[in-house]
C-alpha cells in the first residue's frame, strides 16, 4: 500500500511538471502610450522633445540642385556622380549627390569647392545661393541629405537600413517604416545607439509610455541605430521544441507509472 502511494505521488509530480513545461507564457501589454489621457495631453505636448536640425558632416551625401533661367547653365552646375552606399531598404545600391569631403567641402561645377561642414541644409542652401548669384541670375537652390540613414534591428517586421527623404523624422516614423514591432518586441525598453562628434551614446525608450515624446532620442539623427530586444516569450518560443520533447517524455513516463500502479 505504501508502495502504491509512493507511485501515485510520483505520478502526480510528473503530471504537474508536464503542465508546467507545456503551459503558455503570458503575453506582455502591447498598448502604446498607456499613460496618455485627456487630462495629460496638454502637459505632454508642452514637454515634447525639441527638434534640432542636423548639421552636415564629412562623408554625408547632399542632393544639391541649382535652378536658373538658362537650362543649359543649370545642367552644368548640377552635374553629380553616383556614389556607393551600404545599401538600403528604400533605395538602390548607389546614391547620386555631392560627397562632403573630410574638410567639410563639396565641389560643385562652376562654383568650385564650398565649405558646408557644420551647417544645416538651410544655411548651406543660402551659402550656395550667394555664390551661385555671382554667375547666374536669381538662382534657386535646394539642398537636402541624400543619405539620411537610420538602421532598425531586432524584433520588427522589416529590419534593415532606411534612407529617409526628410530630416525631421521621429522614432515612431522609423518604426512604422519597419512595419512596427512584432508581438515579441520589448516595447518598454527600445535601445537607440547614436554617435555625436565621434562619441557614442545610448538611449532607452518605452513606446508604452507617453514620456517617449519628451526624450532627446525621440527625433532621429543621421546614422542612428534602433534595436528592439526580444521578450521572454520569444525566447520561450525558440525553446518550444525542447519543451515539447520534455513534455512528451514526461507524458510517456506518467503513462508508464500509472500502468505500473494498476499492475501492482
Amino acid at each position: 500500500m505504501n508502495k502504491k502511494n509512493t507511485y501515485t505521488s510520483l505520478s502526480k509530480y510528473l503530471l504537474i511538471g508536464l503542465i508546467f513545461f507545456s503551459s503558455c507564457v503570458s503575453t506582455k501589454k502591447v498598448t502604446y502610450f498607456q499613460n496618455l489621457n485627456q487630462t495629460a495631453v496638454k502637459s505632454t505636448l508642452d514637454s515634447t522633445a525639441k527638434f534640432e536640425e542636423p548639421k552636415i558632416q564629412p562623408d554625408d551625401i547632399l542632393a544639391i540642385s541649382i535652378i536658373t533661367i538658362d537650362p543649359s547653365s543649370a545642367s552644368v552646375a548640377n552635374q553629380t556622380s553616383s556614389l556607393p552606399t551600404n545599401g538600403s531598404a528604400t533605395t538602390s545600391a548607389s546614391t547620386t549627390g555631392f560627397l562632403v569631403d573630410k574638410n567639410g567641402e563639396v565641389e560643385i561645377t562652376t562654383l568650385g569647392k564650398v565649405k558646408v561642414g557644420g551647417l544645416t541644409t538651410f544655411d548651406a542652401r543660402e551659402l550656395i545661393r550667394s555664390k551661385a548669384a555671382k554667375d547666374f541670375i536669381n538662382p534657386n537652390v535646394n539642398v537636402r541629405f541624400a543619405n539620411f540613414k537610420i538602421s532598425v534591428l531586432g524584433e520588427v517586421a522589416k529590419p534593415g537600413a532606411y534612407i529617409l527623404p526628410n530630416e525631421k523624422v521621429s522614432i515612431l516614423d522609423v518604426l512604422s517604416l519597419a512595419g512596427d514591432l512584432t508581438l515579441y518586441g520589448k516595447r518598454e525598453n527600445i535601445l537607440v545607439l547614436r554617435e555625436v562628434n565621434g562619441i557614442k551614446t545610448t538611449g532607452r525608450l518605452s513606446i508604452n509610455s507617453a514620456d517617449i515624446f519628451s526624450s532627446p532620442f525621440y527625433y532621429m539623427k543621421q546614422g542612428d541605430v534602433i534595436y528592439v530586444e526580444p521578450t521572454k516569450a520569444k525566447i520561450s518560443a525558440l525553446n518550444a521544441p525542447t519543451r515539447t520533447t520534455i513534455g512528451l517524455a514526461l507524458s510517456a513516463i506518467s503513462v508508464l507509472v500509472l500502468a505500473f500502479i494498476r499492475i501492482f
